[in-house]
């Protein structure tokens, strides 16, 4: 030990030598605590910018909180331009509609069936730019709704019966809302247009229009009403797909937008719009129906 004369080790001639000892576990403790000091220099990974243009504020939220259910910190960035924003790199992620995303991509494309739109869509996508899996149980298309008594009278609940009353066809819709000019052969009239979904409504009842213009997600339609189906895809598709810079998501953040597509339906996609139009919080409407559905089952 220090201090004591005439010293063990192999160097003789009374020379002192400083032994260190090492209890069990302290070479282990050492150890954690070099790391936390290494720890302590790094910061958390920047979150991930997910885009959202304003109407699609809640599906913004709602491919963040699955990048989140996965691990990565996600936040939305509000964006007017998808593609342009997708090309700049301010955001990672941009979600939007098949159709929508197609036309403004390709202004003459003509599918309309669910897995063409979204072939062509991959197909007309800029370099840099990948698309993960759409949602075949969710659209937001237009939709046509009439009454009761009108699809009695026209014959049936699908879309084909518009066309076999086109003569007859008198539309109407929401300022500003973006309607077809045709339903397979039938070429529509100039649509009346109202200043919110109650007047649009209130006029198909009253007979003033026969049938008003929707979207299949829209949460604002009466129950009395007929939302006519369209089984034989007269009108494109609109199914909720996700976009993404190639090459800078890994597999994990990828099988996470991937995976939306397996929990959600046009009903639920209803359903949430109807708690944001109520006032809720986005986000929070969007974290609690990946809690209700969660991803991986």
């Amino acid at each position: 030990p220090p201090g004591r004369s005439g010293g063990r080790g192999r160097g003789g001639g009374g020379s002192r030598r400083l032994r260190l000892s090492v209890r069990p576990g302290s070479a282990l403790a050492l150890a954690l605590l070099a790391l936390l000091i290494a720890g302590c220099g790094r910061h958390p990974p920047a979150a991930m910018a997910v885009g959202a243009e304003p109407e699609s504020s809640l599906i913004g939220h709602l491919y963040a909180a699955a990048l989140r259910y996965y691990g990565t910190p996600a936040r939305v960035v509000d964006t007017d331009e998808a593609m342009g924003a997708l090309d700049s790199g301010t955001v990672k992620v941009m979600p939007g509609f098949t159709g929508r995303l197609l036309v403004s991509l390709e202004p003459g494309a003509v599918a309309r069936a669910d897995e063409q739109v979204y072939r062509d869509l991959l197909s007309a996508l800029p370099e840099g730019v990948a698309a993960g899996d759409y949602t075949m149980a969710a659209q937001d298309k237009p939709a046509v709704v009439v009454t009761e008594a009108t699809a009695t009278r026209w014959g049936g609940t699908d879309l084909a019966v518009l066309r076999r009353n086109c003569a007859g066809v008198r539309t109407g819709s929401i300022a500003g809302a973006r309607v077809p000019a045709a339903v397979g052969s039938c070429t529509l009239p100039k649509t009346r247009e109202f200043p919110d979904e109650d007047r649009l409504f209130a006029a198909l009842r009253a007979g003033e229009i026969n049938a008003a213009w929707s979207t299949t997600a829209d949460p604002a339609i009466p129950a009395e009403l007929v939302v006519l189906a369209d089984k034989t895809a007269l009108i494109r598709a609109e199914n909720l797909v996700p976009l993404y810079r190639r090459n800078e998501l890994d597999e994990r953040q990828i099988l996470a937008l991937n995976e939306v597509a397996g929990v959600l339906d046009t009903g639920a996609l209803a359903d949430m719009r109807r708690q944001v139009a109520e006032g809720a919080d986005p986000g929070a409407v969007a974290d609690a129906f990946l809690q209700a559905n969660p991803l991986g089952h």
